[in-house]
């Protein structure tokens, strides 16, 4: 049975649904589309994609998390970041939205869904947590900026070439300031001043979806003032098309890195809003099998046209605040995507670009945790500058390099505090105490080895009772100092030591040659 779970985990649920429940995610589901059409149509922008591939992304990568993964209110699709690492990936690489571009981005999705299912099948899913949340709330803050960035060209009506990096952006923005067309700029405003005043006064509505009508309708019955305002280029309304992937492998082995970065930055995603939804709700989350579900969603989605997903705070919030009761819910919402994509296209040619750039922008102020930094910034310093140095990384480097960075700044700060264990000293008669609370391991041996230098007592006592984990680095370099101090009549003692750790000190020579003294 538990085998059966492992492969199929949606029967773990499936047979509570009943008539009652099924209506009622039927409706959440909708709820959650109508949030998910003009995010996804944004979010394809943002990756440089034409806008039905923020549809399609929307449907079956949807279905196939919901159906595989582990939580209850967990929904995925297009986010911000991802599309922005996307397009950072691939746009040096092909002219953004054409045929070849489409090409490369599925197959980077599809090998950012492999490297995630692999980490699943593995059981590996707990390495996301090397991405800290210091590390999270950089990239996501730079992230911010550099989408914010990108859509102001939009804003104002300009085409403008993609950058690699925001600073290479910001440079040629500056060049074509002058150029600004003001009918975008006013269309866009209006799109703003609609978002908040709806958000404010009426918060149950869709915002963002009806700031982007008001500014399309202002372009539609204004052709006279408006008639250059840029739009969403038109589509064929259909289905998620079928796709068949290229796999050159000249292709495979430039995308693999960014493949590797996005597939993290995705679970690092998902797996957070799941654990504190499952938190919220009381539920029991499986980190492997929703591992395992995302990566089966992206696996899956880029056959259908769908490029890289992940789970969307947003909308999974909406979802269980909605009262979703099963995760069909949101597969009710991606079907309802489907049903637009395939009726309702004709609608999207009508829709302004300015408009969408403008809700892009409220999309990137949600970004921006203000509670968060300030937070990091009262409880850590040295995680705020890990905060800051890659919020720094994403700005000035190619946004998969920025999460490298930012996940060595962090392994190096913590490297730095678990390398000068705490160290309590005080005498008992003639013979020098050490209390160790910490690891003796590589990065911590010279800092402990200077300690026991330092002290001239005839017995140098090791008080080991907080010594959870030694190396090997560390079991040799208790042996030398011991030999050494035994050289010179005197003698190191190790009090209180646990089992594993005395263990571990008496492999190197055996118990009877072993130049250590032990006592309880």
């Amino acid at each position: 049975m538990p085998h059966r779970y492992s492969l199929l985990p949606f029967l773990r649920w499936l047979p509570q649904v009943t008539a009652r429940s099924l209506g009622r995610d039927a409706l959440v589901g909708l709820t959650g589309a109508i949030l998910a059409l003009p995010q996804a149509i944004a979010y394809a922008l943002i990756a440089g994609l034409p806008a039905e591939y923020g549809l399609y992304a929307a449907v079956v990568p949807v279905i196939v998390a919901c159906l595989w993964g582990s939580s209850l209110h967990l929904i995925g699709g297009p986010t911000a970041a991802i599309s922005v690492v996307l397009f950072a990936s691939v746009s040096p690489l092909a002219v953004p939205a054409s045929p070849d571009y489409v090409a490369l981005v599925l197959l980077l999705s599809f090998l950012a869904g492999l490297f995630q299912w692999l980490l699943g099948l593995l059981r590996f899913g707990s390495l996301v947590n090397f991405i800290s949340q210091s590390v999270l709330l950089g990239f996501t803050l730079g992230a911010a900026l550099v989408i914010a960035l990108g859509q102001v060209p939009n804003l104002l009506g300009l085409d403008l070439p993609g950058q690699a990096t925001a600073l290479k952006g910001a440079l040629v923005l500056g060049e074509h300031l002058r150029e600004a067309h003001w009918p975008s700029l006013a269309v866009a405003a209006l799109t703003l001043g609609v978002a908040l005043g709806v958000h404010r006064l009426w918060p149950r509505l869709p915002a963002l979806l009806l700031a982007i009508l008001a500014g399309s309708l202002l372009v539609w019955l204004l052709p006279g003032w408006f008639a250059a305002v840029p739009q969403v280029e038109a589509f064929a309304g259909s289905l998620p098309p079928l796709a068949v992937l290229r796999f050159d492998l000249d292709s495979v082995l430039t995308l693999l890195p960014a493949a590797v970065a996005l597939g993290l930055l995705g679970l690092v995603t998902s797996l957070s809003i799941a654990r504190a939804l499952a938190q919220q709700s009381q539920q029991i989350l499986e980190v492997d099998t929703e591992v395992r579900g995302q990566g089966l969603a992206n696996l899956v989605g880029p056959w259908f046209s769908a490029y890289l997903s992940a789970g969307s705070f947003t909308r999974s919030a909406l979802n269980q605040q909605s009262g979703a009761l099963s995760p069909l819910a949101g597969v009710f919402s991606a079907l309802w995507v489907a049903l637009f994509a395939l009726y309702g296209a004709a609608l999207l040619a009508h829709i302004a670009l300015p408009a969408m750039a403008a809700v892009i922008l409220l999309i990137c102020r949600g970004l921006v945790d203000a509670p968060g930094l300030r937070a990091l910034w009262r409880v850590s310093r040295p995680e705020f500058a890990v905060m800051a140095l890659t919020c720094a990384a994403t700005l000035l480097l190619e946004l998969q390099t920025a999460i490298y960075a930012g996940v060595l700044a962090s392994l190096l700060f913590y490297l730095k505090r678990t390398s000068q264990p705490r160290l309590q000293r005080w005498y008992e008669g003639r013979d020098e105490v050490l209390g160790i609370e910490g690891s003796i391991f590589f990065g911590a041996c010279a800092y402990l080895q200077r300690h026991i230098q330092a002290s001239q007592a005839p017995a140098v006592v090791l008080d080991a009772h907080y010594v959870n984990f030694i190396d090997y680095a560390g079991v040799v370099m208790l042996h030398q100092e011991a030999r050494r101090l035994g050289l010179q009549q005197r003698s190191l003692v190790l009090r209180r030591v646990r089992p594993r750790v005395r263990e571990e000190l008496l492999k190197l020579e055996g118990a009877e040659a072993c130049p250590l003294q032990f006592k309880d």
